[in-house]
């Protein structure tokens, strides 16, 4: 290419992104510093320290201010997850599948309802919703989390070993 050509592309190229550009499209411009949604984030750090019931809480109120699709994804796992945490494992179903209604391919939820049908006994579900956050996220710690609890489940290990330490009489008591 000429001299010509590369300027052209290059000023062709600035256009493009000029018009591309939030502002050029009739959005206005935000810098945000922190989480946009306070009580989803407060929710989920309460979430990540075991705080399940004050974290749903929170997350629940969060939901209701959610702008956002994304918030709202992020907000129904979040309250699946914590449904998980506290035992209530067919609402934690209900909300991870409103997550996946909007977002199919979000792997928490879909490692949250696996969780859920898991302790529902359903391995069929889970297991489907388990190799599906697999693809999605293979490396993710919670997911090799959720596989070996499914694994435990359905094919728990047997010791190949057995190691009977009773005592047969007063011939085996040190001396």
């Amino acid at each position: 290419m000429n001299k010509v050509t590369t300027l052209a592309t290059a000023c062709l190229v600035g256009l493009c992104l000029a018009f591309l550009h939030p502002v050029a499209l009739g959005q206005e411009m935000k810098m945000v510093i922190g989480p946009s949604n306070i009580k989803l984030h407060n929710g989920a750090e309460l979430l990540k320290r075991g705080e399940a019931k004050i974290g749903l809480e929170l997350t629940l109120e969060g939901l209701e201010q959610a702008t956002s699709s994304r918030e709202r994804v992020v907000g129904m796992s979040n309250a699946c997850a914590a449904n998980v945490m506290l035992g209530r494992y067919t609402e934690a179903v209900s909300w991870c599948h409103q997550a996946l209604e909007l977002r199919e391919k979000n792997w928490r939820a879909l490692i949250n309802r696996s969780h859920a049908y898991l302790k529902l006994g359903r391995f069929d579900k889970a297991e489907a919703d388990l190799v599906a956050a697999e693809e999605l996220a293979p490396g993710s710690r919670s997911v090799k989390l959720v596989r070996s609890m499914y694994l435990d489940a359905t094919d728990p290990v047997a010791p190949l070993v057995v190691i009977d330490d009773r005592r047969q009489g007063d011939d085996d008591v040190p001396k």
